[in-house]
């Protein structure tokens, strides 16, 4: 047995929990309260309003919560955006500000005592911040010393791979190539992004499949779908206008499956806040059939459903599945069949947690339907066989003939704003070799060819002491990650931290031996360079690119922009690299031009980014044509996993509360889910609680152990929920202390947040 992992970096402190029924119906008047609320309570009334009017339209500028597609066409004018949308702008464009004076008086001690609410409402950072070797206080750091100290850093290194640079999925197109180009022309690929965290399963299981890491369906493919499949998602709060869309489809006769450990309001009513008369008949049903998989059930879930066709086709040959299709456009069906044919359909019922009746029932639908569309997000990737489960969907969907074709095909359901941008322009560990070519022809640069590291191995690296200086662009790393513990030990372990953000966050406190707080523009942000008044652009999970154009002025005149930033950073440390960095950042049409003569869809960039909408990239899948290996769709095999417990044992999935957006905390209530003012809670199924003779708000520790170290996370109340049997559910990031470092999905390196053994012992 380990040593217990110990770090004093959480607030235990439980802030009053308050329990009410599970909500039946989501958005409608509710969701425009809390809307006006927190921009009434965090913004400036004229700012709030200008900006609702801007949001996701053409010419605005892009919402910083989520990467949902905005519709090609008819937009509204009056709100295309969500609840969760206007929350990430009330956090965006708050009027609080964050002073020298405030890290004149607080100490990063007394800082780290403050909850993750309350430090994320103390408003935006108005200029660079240092934290000097032994100091106990960030104290102020002109930009130029600031890029000075970074540059010195990197230059001081025995090897360009002793540095990391991770990205958030928010950084824009424009600064994302640059800080790639940056990088590389360093002398690293150690790029490690927050797709390593959410998506990198679907990107190896698509890539590999289907020949393209991205979905295949368009907004109005969601539309006038037969069938659409939600695996592992819960749109009501993390995509909430993907509600809409699902209206849509069932208002057009179309069907929807829901596949999940626990219901949720937004996939069993949708109530139309932009419809006066929806809101008084109250709403949309949308879910016909509720699947309640166990957690990590799924690969036995979709081939019970396989079988079941199989089946039929045995009974009805050829009309079933598609042969047709197969024939011309798969490879490795025989191998495949063969494989699902050994499979007992009693085996797969057992080991998904779903009924039998309920399985028949969703085959039936998906043998009857040819345009089916299957969605999924974080509850399929953050698996030990995150990538099987992708494989699994791909393979009904190719059984069925269902990619290719309006109206079918995959949909990964992104998060940030542009994190599948941000791959699209180089934000990878794991370059191919014809991008890197492309980057040293138009830029005369020696490009790195050895792989870099991803999230998981950066950590590893940092903590072994072979990664020496820490940059982030955007985001919150300690939080995000999995094995909080291990991971603030492993960036104490480092020389430098420094974080690109426009909000003080924990990553700040948990340090290098120096650290920098460089404070940057905001989505929401005029950005004015020398070139005049510019204009990013971001890429959505359909694959449309469109510009995004800040209209308020900054909250300080310190602030850079994203691309600022890297240029100047760049400049600091390469001066001798023959690019002329100051030229990027004074006009980004600069880097968009760059950017067309470096990757494929991206001629005439500068152009077709300013045409009304945007543009859409090239997607092989979406027309059939298989940039694969083998030239066709693969089908694949996949063992149904089995995770045997013990007694005492639970299977704990992470999850967000409707008052969240990834690490950010918009409030403490978790409204769909009838808890509020509390987030130290684990969900729980009322018969394991009468197993251990318990009852609804015991407090409890959680404990896990792989690999023979044990971890803690302590101070959580029980709630009694809708969930499976053995399986318990509890929010990020509170209990990604649990998450061991070394449990990853196979083949991607997803960390397996949904994926985590634990025990429950009461506190007395």
């Amino acid at each position: 047995m380990g040593e217990i992992q110990k770090i004093e970096i959480e607030n235990f402190d439980f802030t009053g929990l308050i329990l009410k029924e599970p909500k039946e119906k989501a958005v409608g008047l509710p969701a425009i309260i809390s809307s006006v609320k927190q921009a009434a309570k965090y913004m400036d009334p004229i700012d709030a309003f200008k900006l609702s009017l801007k949001i996701n339209q053409k010419g605005g500028f892009d919402c910083p919560g989520c990467a949902w597609p905005d519709p090609d066409d008819d937009r509204s004018a009056l709100g295309e955006y969500c609840e969760n949308g206007m929350k990430a702008i009330a956090e965006e464009a708050t009027k609080m500000s964050v002073t020298r004076g405030f890290f004149a008086e607080h100490s990063v001690a007394d800082i780290s005592k403050f909850s993750d609410f309350k430090m994320g409402k103390l408003g935006r950072l108005t200029e660079p911040m240092v934290l000097r070797a032994d100091a106990t206080h960030y104290e102020p750091i002109s930009w130029e010393d600031a890029f000075k100290l970074i540059a010195t850093e990197l230059n001081a290194l025995d090897s360009p791979d002793e540095a990391i640079f991770y990205t958030s999925g928010r950084t824009s197109n424009e600064a994302a190539y640059l800080y790639q180009l940056f990088i590389r022309a360093y002398g690293t690929n150690n790029l490690p992004d927050c797709s390593n965290m959410c998506h990198e399963s679907s990107g190896v299981a698509l890539s590999h499949t289907v020949g393209i890491g991205k979905g295949s369906v368009t907004l109005n493919d969601l539309h006038e779908a037969e069938v659409i499949m939600i695996m592992g998602q819960n749109p009501g709060t993390n995509h909430p206008r993907m509600l809409a869309a699902l209206e849509k489809c069932k208002n057009n006769g179309g069907k929807i499956i829901t596949v999940n450990p626990l219901p949720e309001a937004g996939l069993i009513n949708f109530t139309d806040p932009q419809s006066p008369i929806k809101m008084l008949q109250g709403g949309t049903s949308l879910t016909d059939i509720f699947a309640p998989v166990k957690v990590n059930g799924d690969v036995a879930f979709l081939k019970a459903i396989m079988l079941k066709l199989v089946a039929m086709e045995d009974a009805n040959p050829e009309k079933v599945l598609d042969w047709k299709f197969i024939k011309e456009h798969t490879h490795g069906f025989e191998t495949f069949l063969a494989d699902l044919r050994k499979e007992d359909i009693r085996h797969a019922v057992s080991e998904s947690g779903v009924e039998e009746s309920i399985i028949t029932e969703v085959a039936n639908m998906m043998a009857s339907n040819e345009k089916i569309i299957i969605c999924w997000a974080m509850g399929l990737t953050q698996q030990k066989n995150g990538v099987g489960n992708i494989q699994e969907v791909v393979n009904l969907l190719l059984m069925r003939g269902a990619i290719g074709k309006p109206g079918a095909g995959t949909c990964p359901v992104r998060g940030h704003s542009n994190v599948q941008g941000d791959r699209t322009m180089g934000i990878w560990e794991s370059p191919k070799d014809v991008f890197l070519d492309k980057l040293e022809e138009v830029h005369g640069i020696k490009a790195p060819r050895e792989h870099g590291l991803h999230v998981v191995s950066a950590i590893e690296a940092m903590k072994a002491g072979t990664g020496k200086v820490f940059f982030a662009m955007g985001g919150n790393f300690l939080s995000a990650t999995p094995d909080t513990h291990y991971t603030a030990e492993a960036l104490q372990n480092t020389n430098l931290t420094a974080h690109v953000s426009t909000k003080l966050n924990r990553s700040h406190l948990v340090t290098g031996k120096q650290a920098l707080i460089l404070p940057c523009l905001g989505r929401t942000d005029k950005d004015v360079q020398a070139g005049g008044e510019q204009f990013v652009s971001c890429e959505n999970s359909m694959g449309v690119v469109q510009s995004s154009q800040g209209i308020l002025t900054p909250p300080s005149k310190l602030l850079k922009s994203e691309v600022a930033i890297v240029a100047e950073m760049a400049q600091a440390t390469l001066p001798n690299a023959g690019i002329n960095w100051n030229e990027f950042a004074a006009d980004y049409d600069k880097i968009r031009d760059a950017i067309a003569k470096t990757i494929p869809g991206f001629e005439n960039y500068n152009e077709r980014v300013r045409t009304s909408g945007g543009f859409y990239l090239p997607n092989g899948a979406r027309v059939r044509q298989w940039n694969t290996e083998t030239g066709k769709a693969n089908f694949t095999s996949n063992e149904i996993p089995h995770n045997e417990l013990k007694d005492g044992e639970y299977i704990m999935m992470t999850l967000r509360s409707h008052d969240q957006y990834n690490t950010t905390l918009y409030g403490l209530d978790d409204r769909y889910r009838g808890i509020y003012n509390e987030r130290r809670i684990v969900m729980m199924n009322p018969n394991d609680m009468r197993a251990r003779g318990w009852k609804e708000k015991q407090v409890v520790d959680l404990f896990s152990e792989f690999n023979g170290v044990k971890r803690e996370a302590l101070k959580f109340l029980i709630v009694s929920y809708p969930i499976p049997e053995g399986n318990v559910a509890t929010y990020f990031p509170e209990t990604n202390p649990l998450v061991p470092i070394d449990s990853y999905a196979d083949k991607s390196h997803t960390p397996t947040s949904k994926l985590v053994k634990i025990t429950i012992k009461s506190v007395s």
